[in-house]
């Protein structure tokens, strides 16, 4: 069963409170070891309330502010439509879990991720791919939402404007998840993760 949680006048505080007991997309990649900027130990320390949680940064602001244009360049490209969901998804199968999804496509069982980088990663998307965060996160949330395919759509700033389609692997979501829950299981122990050296 998926529970929403509404964000609807919800305070910056409110809402890093919730995203503190559970793991949100955006942490997914990080206990791989997947995330170049946080690693499995610091996202624990976060989580186990002994980091505070990131301060807020340029690019994190850019990324918030240009979503809504990623979003219509990508209704633009694909022909589709897209909508802001104002809640916190919640998966009672996965109860560690939650999502904060960017948006929700209209008439289909799927979503959207909207993303906004800079120049240096112009690289990664070269042939048709796009950078490993982008796809665990895009994992996450259909194993929260239960949605079929995600679409994923990305800009990088004065250079170009990608979009992709991530189907659902019921295998990647049962491997993901499985980590997800031993990760949660350390932050609820008290057990650190290896500290791989980043």
């Amino acid at each position: 069963m998926i529970e929403r949680i509404s964000t609807v006048g919800m305070s910056h505080e409110d809402w890093l409170a919730h995203r503190q007991h559970s793991i949100g997309g955006s942490d997914a990649a990080a206990l791989l070891g997947m995330n170049p900027w946080v690693t499995p130990y610091s996202l624990w320390a976060e989580k186990t309330g002994q980091l505070p949680p990131k301060e807020d940064n340029e690019a994190m602001r850019q990324g918030r502010d240009l979503e809504a244009y990623v979003a219509a360049r990508w209704e633009e490209a694909t022909g589709k439509k897209a909508r802001r969901l104002n809640a916190i998804l919640k998966n009672s199968q996965y109860p560690w879990a939650h999502a904060n999804i960017d948006r929700d496509v209209v008439g289909e069982k799927a979503g959207l991720e909207c993303k906004t980088t800079s120049i240096m990663q112009l690289k990664k998307f070269k042939d048709g791919e796009y950078p490993e965060q982008y796809y665990v996160q895009c994992v996450h949330y259909m194993a929260v939402t239960g949605a079929t395919r995600w679409y994923l759509a990305v800009l990088v700033l004065n250079q170009g404007f990608y979009h992709f389609v991530i189907e659902r692997d019921q295998a990647e979501i049962d491997a993901l998840m499985e980590a997800e829950q031993d990760f949660w299981r350390r932050v609820e122990q008290k057990e650190p993760p290896p500290v791989d050296g980043r």
